[in-house]
Formats: structure tokens, C-alpha cells, sequence
């Protein structure tokens, strides 16, 4: 008998008893960066810790199962937090539970729609810029911890990375994230010293969270307050998820379902949704930590889920104890390895343009913290540029016979919106010529834009009195051509 294929599936959830350890473990520690995290962002959205943790539990729990990317951490992020905001000031807390849903039924529809093609449209400078600038608001995202505070805080942020970069030469069993939380936790317990712990970064939830309906009227005008807020949460929380996947499949060489990952996302904040959390999406500074530290399975992202709730209910008043510079630690860890420091050196080697696009990636992201603006802007960029670049690439070339008087015109590349201005200049429409042969083979026409141009010349041309022969086309073009400029072919 034949040996049965393994699922992919299985493969994620059980790759052998070593794989299982290292998840467990990792997750464990893609927990703990989560707590202050969550709870900034919660802040930020203008609602208590326990809706931020009990997304990210939620989130944590469904995307291991229904996600596209194994070892991916998702929950309560900031990018998605900073939308929020604005309606829970003007209308409170349901109608952000009520938007929540909504946004996860947007992003079901994206994934059955396929929209995660869009991704493509993602150039490499991009990612770099992206993963550039979320290093860089990862760190600064530690600062505030580190400012107004005693020296005993910077000596245990000095400790925690000690143990972070110097354990692993020793012994790679266990962490050594953990080993620094569990170890500063232990001296700050014994020697009583003025740092803040994570019971300072808010109130912690107390109990498990249930099933509500969130408390909003049924109707067209509750619809139209929070489609706008869900609509963009939806779009906000997929970018970020998606390229936080992509960051996922270089740094362990696998492929990973972007379509998967919509629709894993829209079940996950629909159920948060219910369950009184906000909506999420993936967060790469966790994400990246978890890899880093051999998460490789969906056992590691269901451990950050599950062991939060764990953490947050049964573990609570030894969680409170954590000293925060134990968690900034880590982060700074995590900002620093998240950081590709070679596109320091590849900025004077690569293209010019390129290296503007990443750049502008990074300032845009950094200074509006928002991750999605700053990709948006860099994928316009890269098409801006790469249609300038296509457009020069452009070239008509006019040769005379006297013996037939013909003048002909040879066009070479694209011609479209970008570049269709080119070609009516190229063309002398006073010509004296008695006939006039425009030679499209090695040219392609790809709009409207182009097909109007060309038909604009032929049109004066023949004003004129020139007979104009149009050539060439090839079967798209000539589509195009009878399409929307039946006239370039007449007379």
C-alpha cells in the first residue's frame, strides 16, 4: 500500500516533537511582547486593556486555524487601532464592536474575491521600506518606557539584553526572551525597585470574555456611521497582514495562501468582534520574534492566543509583576532584527528610483504612523516610476521614399497614457508627403489614451491630404483600435 500524501495542514500543526517544543515556546514569547503593545494600542483606540487583549486571545485563537500563514501572531494592532479611534470618540464602544464585524465580513468577501492579488502590485523597495519603517516605530514605540524613569530601569533594560544576545551561546532550549522576563521578574520580586511592571500599563481583564450582540440600533443610518470606519479597517488591517506574510515567507523560505489569509483575517475579527474586541490584523515586530526564535508551526500562533488568556486570567497578579523594561527589551531585540541593515549599504548600489521608494516608504510610514499610508505610497511611486521608465523606452523613427513619395513612421514600445503624447509629437502632421505609412509592429497599444493619440495624428494627417496607412497592429492593439478608433483604419 502506498503511502498517503501529508497535508500541508498537518504538516503546520505537528512537524515532529522538537517542532512542537520550539512553538510552544516561541509563542510564549510572541505573548509577552503582545501585552504592552495591546495595551498602547488600546489607548490609542480610547478603550480599556481588556477590549485590546481579548481581540488579540480571539484573533490569536481563530487565525490558527482559519489563517493562511503558520507562525504569523496577529491581534489588536495600532495601524487598525489609529482608524478606530475617531468612532469610538464620536459614537463609543458599540459601534466599534458593530464596525469590528463588519470589517471582518469585508475582509471574507476580499478573500472570496481574490483581491489578494493585489499584492503584487507590492515592489521589493516597498517591502524593504515597510519593514524598515516598522523597526524603526517598533523602537520608538519603546522611548516613552524610557523616559522620566531611574537608572534601576535602564540597568534591567542593559540586563535583559545581556541575557536576550548572550544565553543563546550557551544553551538554545529555551528562549532567551523568556529566560530574561522570568529572571528580571525574580530579581525585581526579591529586590523591591521603583520600575514600572505591566500592572502600570493599565487594568487587566478579570474574567474569561463572553458572547454579546453589540448594542447598536439594526438600521441604514447605524450602517452608514460605521461602513466608512469598517471599510477601512478592513483595508488597513489586509495590507498589514498581507505584507507581514510576505515578511514571513523570505525569512523562511515558504510560500504562504494570501486568499487564505483575507478571509482567516475576516472570521478572526468577526469573532472578535462578538466577543468584545476590536479588530486586528497581523503585527510583524511579534511575528518576527516568534520566527526568530523557531516558531515555525500554527502551534506557536495558537500559543500566543490561547497563553495571553492564560497569562491575563489565571497568571494575573504574577503577570503585574513583569517590570516593563524586561518587554522593552525584547522590542528593542525585535526592531533590531526586524531592521534590514543591508539596504543601508544597497541604497548607493541599487537604482536611484529604487532607493527613492523605499525611502519614501520609510519617512512616509514613520512620520504618520500608518503602515498602510506609507505602502500606499510607495507602490503610487513605484508606478509612477516604472511607467516613466516604460514611457522613455518609447521611439519613433521616420524614413522618406521620393520615388513613391511616401513618408513612413516606425514605432517602437509601449504606447499608452504615459507615453501617448510622445508619440503625436513625433509626427510632422504638416507633412507634404502624398501618402503616409505608420508602422505599429513592434509597438503595442494598451488604452484608450494611446488609440486616441494615434487617431488624433491620422485624423490631421489626412486633413492634410495625406493617404494614411496604418500597420502593424497586432491582435490587442487591433481590437483596441476597432473598439474605440474605427477611424484610424477608414479611408
Amino acid at each position: 500500500m502506498k503511502n498517503r500524501p501529508v497535508s500541508r495542514d498537518r504538516t503546520e500543526w505537528f512537524a515532529g516533537p522538537a517542532a512542537l517544543r520550539r512553538d510552544v515556546l516561541a509563542g510564549m514569547v510572541g505573548t509577552f511582547a503582545l501585552i504592552p503593545e495591546v495595551i498602547a494600542f488600546s489607548f490609542v483606540a480610547g478603550v480599556d486593556p481588556e477590549v485590546g487583549l481579548f481581540a488579540s486571545f480571539v484573533i490569536g485563537v481563530v487565525i490558527a486555524f482559519a489563517g493562511g500563514r503558520a507562525a504569523m501572531i496577529s491581534g489588536a494592532a495600532g495601524s487598525v487601532a489609529l482608524v478606530a479611534a475617531a468612532l469610538v470618540a464620536s459614537h463609543g464602544l458599540q459601534y466599534l464592536l458593530a464596525a469590528t464585524v463588519l470589517a471582518g465580513l469585508f475582509q471574507i468577501a476580499f478573500g472570496l474575491a481574490r483581491l489578494d492579488v493585489l499584492m503584487r502590485f507590492v515592489s521589493k523597495s516597498v517591502r524593504t521600506g515597510f519593514v524598515n519603517a516598522l523597526a524603526i516605530l517598533i523602537f520608538s514605540a519603546q522611548v516613552p518606557q524610557m523616559l522620566g524613569v531611574s537608572w534601576h530601569t535602564y540597568a534591567l533594560i542593559a540586563a535583559g539584553l545581556a541575557i536576550i544576545y548572550l544565553l543563546p551561546r550557551i544553551t538554545t532550549a529555551i528562549p532567551s526572551p523568556l529566560i530574561c522576563i522570568l529572571v528580571l521578574t525574580a530579581f525585581t520580586i526579591v529586590v523591591p525597585m521603583p520600575v514600572r511592571t505591566v500592572a502600570d500599563l493599565g487594568r487587566l481583564p478579570d474574567s474569561l470574555p463572553h458572547f454579546l450582540i453589540p448594542d447598536v440600533p439594526f438600521g441604514l443610518e447605524t450602517l452608514a456611521i460605521i461602513a466608512p470606519y469598517a471599510l477601512a479597517m478592513a483595508v488597513v488591517g489586509l495590507l498589514e497582514s498581507m505584507m507581514t506574510a510576505s515578511v514571513v515567507d523570505e525569512l523562511t523560505d515558504t510560500t504562504s495562501s494570501k486568499a487564505r489569509e483575507c478571509t482567516g483575517l475576516g472570521l478572526a475579527n468577526l469573532a472578535a468582534g462578538f466577543f468584545g474586541g476590536i479588530a486586528g490584523c497581523g503585527m510583524i515586530g511579534q511575528t518576527v520574534g516568534n520566527v526568530r526564535f523557531g516558531g515555525r508551526g500554527r502551534v506557536s500562533t495558537l500559543t500566543a492566543g490561547a497563553f495571553l488568556l492564560i497569562l491575563m486570567v489565571l497568571l494575573r497578579p504574577w503577570v503585574a509583576q513583569v517590570p516593563v523594561a524586561a518587554l522593552v527589551a525584547i522590542m528593542v531585540m525585535v526592531s533590531v532584527e526586524t531592521f534590514s541593515w543591508s539596504s543601508l549599504r544597497d541604497v548607493a548600489r541599487h537604482p536611484k528610483v529604487s532607493s527613492a521608494v523605499m525611502l519614501a516608504t520609510v519617512v512616509v510610514t514613520v512620520f504618520t504612523h500608518n503602515l498602510a499610508l506609507g505602502v500606499a505610497v510607495g507602490v503610487l511611486l513605484s508606478g509612477v516610476f516604472f511607467a516613466f521608465k516604460v514611457m522613455r523606452l518609447m521611439d519613433v523613427s521616420t524614413a522618406y521614399d521620393a520615388a513613391t513619395d511616401t513618408r513612413s513612421y516606425t514605432v517602437t514600445g509601449q504606447v499608452f497614457f504615459a507615453s501617448a503624447d510622445i508619440l503625436a509629437d513625433a509626427f510632422d502632421t504638416r507633412d507634404a508627403a502624398a501618402r503616409v505609412r505608420i508602422d505599429l509592429t513592434r509597438a503595442h497599444l494598451w488604452d484608450i489614451t494611446a488609440v486616441s493619440a494615434l487617431e488624433g495624428v491620422v485624423a490631421k494627417l489626412r486633413r492634410h491630404g495625406a493617404a494614411v496607412e496604418v500597420i502593424g497592429l497586432n491582435e490587442a492593439s487591433a481590437v483596441l483600435v476597432d473598439r474605440h478608433g474605427p477611424a484610424i483604419q477608414a479611408g
